[in-house]
């Protein structure tokens, strides 16, 4: 007796250009919230604001 074994044909199962569209769209408004969020935040991070006095009392009242 023969065994005939049918093997599926390979099947490309990616998506096609729809998921190309959904990644693009991802990363556009990924990068618009970089923008309008991150960009801000990394300007502010900059250096930090030290405030120095202009002079400084070095006068030390002791009490007896």
């Amino acid at each position: 007796m023969t065994t005939i074994v049918n093997n599926p044909p390979s099947s490309d199962n990616s998506g096609g250009p729809m998921g190309m569209i959904v990644v693009i769209v991802v990363l556009v408004i990924l990068g618009y919230l970089g923008f309008v969020y991150g960009l801000p935040a990394l300007r502010q991070m900059g250096t930090p604001q030290v405030n120095i006095p202009s002079e400084i009392d070095v006068n030390v009242n002791q009490t007896k």
